[in-house]
């Protein structure tokens, strides 16, 4: 996995055999720990690199920590469970340190810290998420002189604690998320005068410690959501501004006193707008648009977008869940010449509304639709628009046809209409009404990295069009009737690194078992794929999702611990059921159960003793 990372780097094929080879197995590792000398002249960027594939492998444990002292300046134990005070003793002895990322490190309490005292080479500490860090722990922090960046986000933490990072005079970034910091708090803060990012996110900030904030001169990121304030001061030097889950009155509640806004981007996703429900566009008022590029005022109750004109500079608008409509879309049609990024999935637009759009958004590279009303007749208007890498259609009502009246005897494949987006890149059709006769269009997006694909109206016959894309890296082919015996048969895209096939009900357990190995450099998803097969067998670095369009989700596991419970003697043979029946035969015994009402789970093997 760290193969393309450490090509990159500027380390080549050769240095990534050796790293391979010296991470195989603990085995390996034992042959070479003893060379000390050889260790200690082992440039940084290699260490590095050697410290983290062992720590992926699994086979970095505390007393091996000695042998990287003096060549590690990054160290990320991000999420390791087994990462506590014997650790941090010989963390504390890295000569080079720089960097130490110990969030959600759920072990880690204020006797851990001690190790790490005094390190004048550390410059960024994170303690994100360490539940048993408190106030008491932060006097081992304040020796730390040179510390530059520090996140403490949601600790145990109390105002307190807070007060006490006045002493680090040299932080640039502080995360304070989720702590109760007061406006006594933060008024103590005043003394960090380089400080550049500040993130306050779920604190008890109120509008009398938010008119603090212009005492920080070079502020460029400041983030308040889920506060108590509903108005600022004008703060010229921020360009990253986040007021989401806020009652706001006015985004700013003076305007720019002559000086120069530097404001880029602005989210105010889930805000309230309590000044006047009927005229939310107020809380614009003050706010300097001449250089803002970025909007997100998702999930808003905003019906009224003509605040949007004067923002010639905007390049990424996010409407989603806003009242938005066909007739509402005039200030986005205004602001269209710079637009890139333009997402109004759950709105009530139409296929009629997207048409409007077309030949006014001549840089639009990414459009989210999902979960609207559109249907086949958008998408030759979407074909006009070269420029487009991504389009998520998603649950929307795309056929693949473009004549489904009885009147027609043959009906029109709409997905044609795409073929000449050159540039298109992701594509995401999941949730929608298509069927394998209308995806034979896709073989021609020859240019396509990432498909996604749901409904379990698909079936091999559109697994194979996937194989003429040259480029597919991701392919996602989710709840679809896929046969072992022909899955077999499918010959991938050379490119293809990542298979999700999660929710393909006919697989079995050991069916899942044989793709994987069967295709050894895919990373085949599936909720039966045994646990014991890690990630890090792939070359698809940070890959935990498939689709861009959809956080990590977690896989349920109710199959395993339904058959983890049974009763079952392991010298005893199992057959499955499954094999009794057709395709055909086991969608209807899905349907019927589904109908029913029954407890039946296609997914779960179903077992007979011999």
């Amino acid at each position: 996995m760290e193969t393309v990372e450490m090509e990159e780097s500027g380390m080549g094929v050769l240095v990534s055999l050796c790293i391979e080879a010296a991470t195989k197995d603990i085995y390996s590792v034992q042959k070479w720990r003893r060379q000390r000398r050889t260790l200690e002249r082992l440039p940084c960027q290699l260490g590095n690199v050697l410290f983290r594939r062992l720590l992926r492998r699994g086979i970095l444990y505390p007393s091996l920590l000695e042998i990287f002292q003096y060549c590690v300046e990054d160290v990320d134990l991000k999420g390791e469970t087994s990462v506590d005070a014997e650790w941090m003793a010989y963390l504390g002895a890295f000569r080079y340190l720089c960097c130490l990322n110990l969030a959600d490190c759920r072990a880690i309490n204020n006797a851990s810290l001690w190790p790490i005292t005094g390190m004048t080479t550390l410059k960024e500490l994170d303690l994100s998420r360490c539940l048993k860090v408190t106030d008491a722990g932060i006097g081992h922090l304040l020796s730390n002189s040179n510390l530059e960046v520090l996140g403490v986000s949601e600790t145990k933490l109390t105002s307190v604690g807070v007060m006490c990072f006045k002493s680090l005079k040299h932080l640039r970034v502080l995360d304070l998320g989720g702590l109760p910091v007061t406006d006594a708090a933060l008024h103590s803060l005043l003394a960090l005068t380089q400080l550049e990012k500040l993130d306050l996110w779920g604190s008890k900030i109120t509008n009398e410690g938010a008119c603090e904030l212009k005492m920080f001169p070079k502020l460029t990121f400041l983030n308040l959501a889920w506060t108590f304030v509903t108005e600022l001061p004008f703060l010229p030097s921020v360009t990253y501004l986040n007021m989401s889950n806020c009652s706001i009155y006015f985004i700013f509640n003076e305007e720019n006193m002559g000086y120069t806004s530097r404001l880029e981007k602005l989210v105010i996703s889930q805000a309230i707008f309590n000044k006047n429900p009927n005229e939310e566009e107020e809380a614009f008022r003050y706010l300097p648009k001449s250089n803002l590029s970025y909007l997100d005022v998702s999930k808003t109750s905003i019906s009224n977008f003509q605040f949007l004109v004067d923002m010639k500079h905007l390049e990424h608008l996010n409407l989603k869940f806003t009242k938005l409509t066909d007739y509402l879309l005039d200030p986005i049609i205004c602001v269209g010449e710079n637009l890139r990024d333009l997402n109004i999935g759950s709105t009530k637009v139409t296929s009629q509304g997207i048409s409007n759009l077309v030949g006014h958004v001549p840089k639009l590279t990414t459009l989210c639709l999902s979960h609207t009303g559109i249907d086949d007749s958008v998408l030759p208007y979407i074909g006009l628009i070269s420029s487009l890498k991504v389009i998520d259609l998603s649950a929307t009502f795309i056929t693949g046809f473009a004549n489904c009246s009885e009147n027609y005897q043959e009906k029109s494949l709409s997905l044609t209409a795409l073929q000449n987006l050159n540039n298109l890149e992701i594509l995401n059709l999941e949730e929608t009404p298509l069927r394998d006769d209308a995806l034979h269009p896709l073989a021609s997006l020859k240019g396509l990295k990432s498909l996604f694909l749901k409904g379990n109206f698909l079936s091999n016959a559109s697994l194979e069009i996937t194989s003429n894309l040259p480029n597919l890296k991701c392919l996602g082919f989710r709840e679809a009737l896929l046969a072992y015996s022909e899955l077999c048969l499918f010959k991938p895209p050379k490119m293809l690194n990542v298979l999700d096939l999660r929710g393909s009900w006919i697989l079995s357990k050991d069916e899942v078992l044989q793709l994987c190995n069967m295709f050894p450099h895919i990373e085949v998803k599936h909720e039966l794929r045994p646990a014991n097969i890690s990630s890090d067998r792939y070359n698809i670095p940070g890959s935990s999702s498939s689709s861009p369009f959809r956080k990590t989700t977690k896989t349920s596991s109710s199959t395993h611990l339904h058959l983890s419970q049974l009763s079952i003697n392991p010298n005893e043979k199992f057959a499955d059921e499954r094999i009794k029946y057709s395709i055909e035969e086991l969608l209807d015994l899905q349907n019927a159960s589904s109908s029913s009402g029954l407890p039946i789970n296609l997914n779960t093997d179903l077992l007979k003793m011999d």
